[in-house]
């Protein structure tokens, strides 16, 4: 018997008019485009070959959760992810408005022989895979922007992995953090490298910008609602992580596979939004190690965020989005 093709849904949230990014992934027809709207979207928001949630529809989806989840916050992206398990996606894809796919765009398969880190190196900087230029994506703890990169470092023979989470990388104007763009701003084109796979304990900031994840996981799609913007998609990053671990998954890098044309930022906003990153990162992910144990996804995200509570990462009403959220599933 043949097998289905797998349902693959992009998901988007924006407050512009329809994009050059927009136009692109609508036209993919192995894909199907979802557009979350918030209350800064122009009205009447509409374009070809994608559905458009405005506020009304995502009511209509989950009336609890889209009255939880606070407007104009990235966060309200967690009703497209909704909407795509809603009918039935094997694979929910995010990425952003203004990144546009190349020819080709595609992610690697979830099982594959790719060439894999060694176990347990701590943080490690990606972009030493992909690039010779001295930078980082955003997330990568400050103490580590100048590790060498003898530090990554790769599994002498390549065996079948299982990958659960692929993070896409973006060429031009890439993702990183406040101080690279303050300090450097250099654009930058990365390498044709092969897709890689970090073992358990290797760990490594992954986005919202160009990135793949499969069913089993989704609900390590969880948007906190109540962090600020730049460590939103950087604290789920984390929390991912030792989860994906404990279910026996891989997270995966592959080279960009967009162009970035990024939408109007003030740097140093940027980085006054990623302060609580820069403060919270390395705690956060040994407090989530710390509290995975053998169970479902859902239970350790829960679980995660307890931990996190404790710390004081995250506020009593993430609790509540969360307990929302997981009502999905």
């Amino acid at each position: 018997m043949d097998q289905r093709p797998m349902k693959k849904f992009i998901v988007i949230t924006s407050i512009f008019e329809p994009t050059e990014a927009i136009a692109a992934f609508a036209d993919l027809s192995d894909h199907h485009l979802v557009v979350v709207g918030d209350k800064k979207t122009p009205a009447g928001w509409n374009y070809k070959n994608c559905t458009y949630l405005d506020i009304p529809r995502q009511v209509e989806l989950s009336a609890s959760l889209a009255n939880s989840i606070p407007f104009n916050h990235y966060g309200r992206k967690m009703l497209g992810y909704v909407y795509a398990m809603n009918e039935g996606a094997d694979v929910i894809i995010d990425t952003d408005d203004d990144n546009i796919p190349y020819p080709g765009w595609e992610f690697p398969g979830f099982v594959g022989d790719y060439r894999s880190s060694l176990p347990d190196l701590g943080w490690v900087n990606i972009y030493h895979h992909f690039s010779d230029k001295h930078i980082w994506p955003r997330g990568l703890p400050l103490r580590n922007i100048n590790d060498s990169r003898e530090k990554l470092k790769w599994e002498k023979s390549t065996s079948t992995q299982k990958v659960g989470i692929w993070q896409g990388l973006a060429d031009v104007d890439p993702d990183v953090d406040a101080i690279y763009r303050l300090t450097d701003n250099t654009p930058c084109t990365f390498n044709d490298s092969e897709p890689v796979v970090l073992k358990k304990g290797t760990v490594c900031p992954f986005n919202s910008q160009n990135t793949a994840i499969q069913r089993a996981l989704f609900p390590l799609l969880f948007l906190p609602s109540f962090v600020t913007f730049r460590f939103t998609d950087i604290l789920r990053g984390i929390i991912a992580q030792p989860i994906l671990w404990q279910q026996g998954y891989c997270l995966g890098f592959t080279k960009a596979t967009v162009v970035q044309k990024r939408n109007e930022h003030d740097y140093f906003k940027d980085f006054e939004s990623e302060v609580p990153m820069y403060l919270h990162t390395e705690k956060s992910l040994t407090a989530v190690t710390a509290t995975v144990r053998e169970g479902s996804v859902t239970d350790n995200l829960w679980n995660a965020y307890e931990a996190l509570l404790k710390l004081g990462v995250v506020e009593d009403r993430e609790m509540t989005v969360l307990r929302e959220w997981l009502k999905v599933f």
